[in-house]
C-alpha cells in the first residue's frame, strides 16, 4: 500500500540506479580481463592494491575476433558492455585494428555494473 500512496519516491529511487553520460577510458576483452581479475593468490589479502591495472588492459586489449568486452574508466573500474555495445565495439576493433591499448569514448547509460551503449568511437 506504501508504494501506491508514494509513486514519487519510488520513481526516484529507480531513476537513481542509472545514468547518462560519456566517458573516456580502454575497450578490454571481457574474457581475458576477467579472467585476469580472478588470477589472484588466495593468500593475499591486498588484492585490489597489488593489481597492475595498466598491465591488465594492455594484455586484455581487444582482438578481432573478441565478442565481449568491457570498458575500463580512468579509477580503474570495470563496465560490462551491454548486446548491443558489444556489437558496436566489435564493429569498431575490426574497423580500427589491433591495437595495444584500445582507448575509447563511449557515450550511454551507466546501470549498475553495465554499459547501455548509445556510442562508442575510438579516442586518442
Amino acid at each position: 500500500m506504501s508504494v501506491i500512496k508514494r509513486p514519487g519516491a519510488f520513481i526516484l529511487l529507480a531513476s537513481g540506479l542509472s545514468f547518462g553520460g560519456s566517458w573516456r577510458g580502454a575497450l578490454v576483452d571481457l574474457r581475458c580481463f576477467e579472467s585476469e581479475e580472478h588470477n589472484v593468490n588466495p593468500g593475499d589479502s591486498l588484492t585490489y592494491v597489488d593489481r597492475n591495472r595498466s598491465w591488465e588492459i594492455r594484455f586484455c586489449a581487444p582482438r578481432l575476433k573478441s565478442k565481449s568486452f568491457a570498458f575500463v574508466d580512468a579509477d580503474g573500474l570495470s563496465f560490462r558492455l551491454d548486446p548491443d555495445g558489444n556489437r558496436k565495439a566489435a564493429e569498431l576493433v575490426r574497423k580500427t585494428g589491433k591495437r595495444d591499448l584500445f582507448q575509447v569514448v563511449v557515450n550511454g547509460e551507466k546501470n549498475g555494473n553495465k554499459l547501455m551503449v548509445d556510442s562508442i568511437a575510438a579516442s586518442n
